[in-house]
């Protein structure tokens, strides 16, 4: 099964709003847990693409089934999150792609480093982003969930890494 992957667009937006519920709560994260949060949903064009950054949306079979949005922290960092695929369509690359897109994607857009943050219940987030160099930066204890932060280094240093996540 391929995955078409574009620039989101309004309509989307129902099916953006399901898999982000349907994956989070695959790991165990609801709302009120101090991570879990959706109010940027109804302005990811002004959030993310309207400001230097970028949110894709993947297909297959015509049905939304992976996600991720590049935002911008400032002139030179900017953070990938929204990274999502849907629990039918896992264990595809689907994931894979979408971050390759986005990595891509901030490298035109100029930026030096890009960052992320994810669960330790995200087990597969942490292996997608240590396959593709991510080097961890920090842990935090959030409403009883541990955060974990990693960041990398793009442009003329893209896609080397310093160790894994």
């Amino acid at each position: 099964m391929s995955l078409t992957v574009r620039r989101y667009h309004s309509s989307d937006l129902p099916a953006v709003q399901v898999m982000h519920r349907l994956c989070l709560a695959q790991v165990g994260l609801a709302p009120g847990d101090g991570v879990y949060y959706d109010d940027d949903f109804p302005r990811i064009h002004q959030i993310y693409i309207a400001d230097r950054g970028e949110f894709l949306v993947g297909e297959s079979a015509g049905r939304v089934v992976a996600m991720g949005a590049l935002r911008r922290i400032d002139e030179e960092r900017a953070e990938i999150c929204r990274m999502r695929v849907h629990p039918d369509f896992q264990r595809r690359r689907f994931g894979t792609e979408i971050l390759r897109r986005l990595e891509e994607r901030a490298v035109e857009l100029g930026y030096r480093r890009i960052r992320v943050d994810t669960t330790l219940n995200q087990a597969a987030a942490l292996a997608l982003y240590r396959k593709f160099g991510w080097v961890e930066t920090g842990r935090e204890l959030v409403g009883g969930l541990i955060v974990v932060y990693g960041e990398k280094v793009i442009g003329p240093a893209f896609g080397a890494g310093h160790g894994p996540v």
